[in-house]
Order: structure tokens, then C-alpha cells, then sequence
């Protein structure tokens, strides 16, 4: 008999059910003592809960951060406030920086400013600044003044930059050496450390004004003679290093080309004033992805899947309205061909396929657009060109599949000329949704918008909208 598999350690799945049944448990177990009509019964009840909870808190304790984050995640509202007062306190904040932008706000909303000061005062400036947005002022600023002269100005540097820059990923927890000491040297005084920064590969050679004049990574640095210096073994050129200003995108795009686990971020006088790693990196995509998934739904932010009712409304709303109003446009184009649909039934039966067929080839070209935009890879000027060559698969695809259905129509109602009209039809949609999925993202690029922002939408509108009107007019105008 083979042993049952076990869950890996970090099998956050494994977790969670662990914790929802540890829930379970005590719901079950506090309403049969609370029904039993027992001496001491508050007493006995209480012993209960405490004893519960002391499991809970147990299993808590051993999860890393992340994994408590996504525990809150996954939780009603009112389990997840209960787990989140077992927490112990001092790592509130590890787990505030964890959770999403919608769970972190139903987490402070329960906190004491005592509470979110002892939070926020565990972590390093960098870590501060992104949670500074979420926190009351008054709560920032007792912060910021409990900070010494070097945290301040971190901690204001961190805040001063766009979340798209990379002064807003950085931190400030490094090793720099200079280039004149001994590898020995360098040995002695990274053994002073009690632990390396995290996802530290390299260490910044500096000078006394802290210029970068290299890097030494630490495989050079433990296979080289430790007699020789610093200058003698460390990668001056080239040194992939990044500004403050830099957009982000570009950095996670040349971390992922070259490998990198770090990498420095330099002043206009080329001063090291931070770095950013790849932890920094995976998140800030991770991020992106996640928004322009909601995007493309025409969602504005990320929403607590058990938020409630009020707060999921109004993160809803707006594009529900537009598709409202592009609803009622297509009902109205059906409404203009009632006397064709009503004279040809099959009319009725093969639009919805022209609409839809419209609707996935659009949304396709969108979200190659997007991506491409997203990675770079896309100019303004490069508009006529990708609009060319989408037209180009919509107009094969159009002939291929759209000859299909007109074969298949044929074959349903023994009607020639309506194959003919299917094929028509569904080649002029795909060219349609085409030249939207380019356009649309491209031109909200050029205005400055965000080229995700409801785009699946949009393309859905349009392509229905025009499919129904071709179809639906080529019909009219050819079969009756």
C-alpha cells in the first residue's frame, strides 16, 4: 500500500485548506458547546475558543508572509479579519506589503494608528513608500518623523517617483566596496554581516564619492586569489546599471534579456543610490499583467473578490454602462432589418455567428497590440505597417472560414446566394475588427491613455454592432 502523497512545504493550496478547515472545525465545535446545558458552561466555552485559536495561531506562525497574504485573499471578510488579529503584530507589515491594493485597504481599516505606526516603522524605506499611499497621514507623518536624517531623505526619494519609474522599485540595502582593498578584505568585511541583502549576486565597486566604477560579483570575488585587489578582477565594462527616472518597463525587459539578479541605480552623477533586483522586477510585472487583465475587462483597479456589494458596483459600473449604451446600438441596427429577418428567418439564425466570429478575431489582434506595446516593440510608425499585415490574415481568414459557413448555409437552406452573403459578410467584419484591434490600442497610446483600458470592450461593440449591420445589408440588398 503506497503511502498517501504529502504537500510540499510551500503548497500555499495545501495552506489555505489547512486554515479553512481549522475554521470549519471551530465553528462546529464552539455551536455544539454553546447548545450543551453543562455547569461552567462560559467557562467551558471559552476554553473551547481559546484552544482554537492557539491552533490557528500556531499554523500561522510557521507561514511565510506571502503565503499569509494569500491566505486573507481567499477569505470571507469576517474570517479573514479574525485570521488577521492572530497574526503576531510585528509582521503586520511583511504582510500588508504582500496582499492586494483591495485586501490591504479592508486590513487598515480595522487597525489603530498605534497598530499601523508599529507596522510601518518595521520596514525599510523603500518598503514604506509602498505603503504609503494607503496609510492616513497622520500616520505617515509620525513615521517620517521617527526616522533618522538617512531614512527621511530614502523614504522621500522612494515617494518622489511615479510607480512606472524605477526610483519607485529600488531599494537601498546594499554592499559596495572599493576597488583598492584585497578580495581578502572584502572577504573579512562581508563576514561582519549578519545576513547579505536579499537576492544579492555583485557587489558595487565605488569610489569615495560612491561613483560606480564596476561591479565584483561574488562568484569572481570567492574563486579569485584573495591577494589580489578589487581593480584587478572587477567587470568595468559593460555595467548594465539603471537611473531613477527609467521606466520600469524597460528595466523588467532588459532584466529578463540579460539575467539579471541585480543591478545599480545611478544619479546624474552617476553616484549609486540604490539598487533594483529581480524580486522588484517580478512583482512590478506581475502588477502589470494583473491591471491590464482588468483593463481589457474594463475594470479600473483590482477588486476583493469578497468585498462588498457597494464597493464591486461602483468598481463595475462605468463600462457596463458604455455596454449598455453599444447594446442598444446593435438592437437598434437589428431593428432596422426586421422586414428582411421576418421575410428570411435564417437571417436571425446566422448573424449571431458573423458578430461573433468579428468579436474573438478582434479581440486577438487587440491583445497582440497590446502586448507588443507593452514589451516595446511597437512604434507609432509602425501603425500602417501592422495594419497591413492584420488585414492581410483577416482577409484569409475571412475568405477560408467565412467560404466555410457560406458552404455550410448552403448545405442548411439550399440557398446559394446566401453562402455568398455569409462569405461576404464575414470577410468584411474580419477586416473590421482588424483594423479596430490596431487601431484602437495604438491611437489611446498616442492620447496618452492606457492602450489595455477596455479594449476587449470596445472591440466587442464594434464588431457586433458593424457585424450585424453587413450582414443583415448585404442580405437586403441581395436576397430579397
Amino acid at each position: 500500500m503506497t503511502e498517501p502523497e504529502r504537500p510540499y512545504p510551500d503548497d500555499v493550496q495545501h495552506h489555505l485548506r489547512e486554515v479553512q478547515e481549522l475554521l470549519a472545525r471551530q465553528r462546529v465545535v464552539e455551536d455544539l458547546v454553546h447548545r450543551q446545558d453543562m455547569p461552567r458552561h462560559e467557562l467551558v466555552e471559552t476554553l473551547v475558543h481559546k484552544q482554537h485559536e492557539a491552533g490557528l495561531r500556531t499554523k500561522l506562525d510557521g507561514l511565510h508572509p506571502a503565503d499569509i497574504a494569500y491566505i486573507l485573499e481567499a477569505l470571507p471578510l469576517e474570517e479573514r479579519l479574525y485570521v488577521w488579529n492572530l497574526v503576531k503584530a510585528e509582521r503586520d507589515g511583511e504582510i500588508l506589503l504582500e496582499v492586494s491594493d483591495a485586501v490591504r485597504e479592508s486590513l487598515i481599516e480595522t487597525m489603530a494608528p498605534e497598530e499601523l505606526k508599529a507596522a510601518a516603522e518595521s520596514l525599510d524605506a523603500d518598503e514604506l513608500a509602498d505603503l504609503a499611499p494607503d496609510l492616513p497621514p497622520e500616520v505617515i507623518e509620525d513615521v517620517f518623523q521617527s526616522l533618522d536624517s538617512e531614512g527621511r531623505e530614502q523614504l522621500r526619494a522612494a515617494m518622489s517617483y511615479p510607480e512606472d519609474a524605477v526610483g519607485a522599485l529600488m531599494d537601498f540595502d546594499m554592499v559596495t566596496v572599493r576597488d583598492d582593498v584585497t578580495l581578502e578584505v572584502v572577504l573579512r568585511y562581508l563576514r561582519r554581516f549578519d545576513e547579505l541583502p536579499d537576492h544579492t549576486d555583485k557587489l558595487f565597486v565605488v569610489d569615495r564619492e560612491d561613483h560606480l566604477e564596476g561591479i565584483l560579483t561574488l562568484e569572481t570575488l570567492l574563486i579569485s586569489d584573495p591577494e589580489r585587489t578589487v581593480a584587478e578582477v572587477m567587470q568595468s565594462e559593460p555595467v548594465i546599471s539603471f537611473t531613477p527616472e527609467d521606466e520600469a518597463d524597460d528595466a523588467a525587459q532588459a532584466f529578463e534579456r540579460y539575467d539579471l539578479v541585480s543591478a545599480p541605480v545611478i544619479d546624474s552623477e552617476k553616484r549609486v543610490i540604490g539598487r533594483i533586483t529581480v524580486a522588484d522586477v517580478v512583482d512590478f510585472i506581475r502588477e502589470e499583467s494583473e491591471a491590464e487583465i482588468l483593463s481589457q475587462a474594463g475594470l479600473r483597479e483590482e477588486e476583493d473578490i469578497f468585498a462588498s456589494v457597494w464597493d464591486s458596483v461602483k468598481n463595475r459600473w462605468a463600462w457596463l454602462a458604455i455596454n449598455l449604451v453599444t447594446a442598444f446600438i446593435a438592437s437598434r441596427v437589428i431593428g432596422l432589418f426586421e422586414d428582411s429577418i421576418e421575410k428570411l428567418v435564417a437571417l436571425a439564425a446566422l448573424m449571431p455567428i458573423v458578430a461573433g466570429i468579428g468579436g474573438n478575431s478582434g479581440n486577438q489582434t487587440v491583445t497582440m497590440i497590446v502586448r507588443a506595446i507593452a514589451m516595446g516593440q511597437v512604434e507609432q510608425s509602425a501603425m500602417t505597417r501592422l495594419l497591413k499585415k492584420e488585414l492581410g490574415v483577416a482577409l484569409i481568414n475571412g475568405l477560408v472560414w467565412g467560404g466555410l459557413l457560406g458552404v455550410l448555409a448552403w448545405w442548411l437552406y439550399g440557398h446559394v446566394e446566401l453562402g455568398l452573403v455569409m462569405t461576404a459578410a464575414m470577410t468584411l467584419n474580419l477586416l473590421l475588427a482588424a483594423c479596430a484591434g490596431v487601431l484602437i490600442p495604438m491611437l489611446r497610446e498616442r492620447l496618452g491613455a492606457d492602450p489595455a483600458l477596455g479594449g476587449s470592450v470596445m472591440i466587442t461593440a464594434l464588431t457586433d454592432s458593424g457585424g450585424f449591420f453587413i450582414f443583415l445589408g448585404l442580405a437586403t440588398l441581395f436576397l430579397l
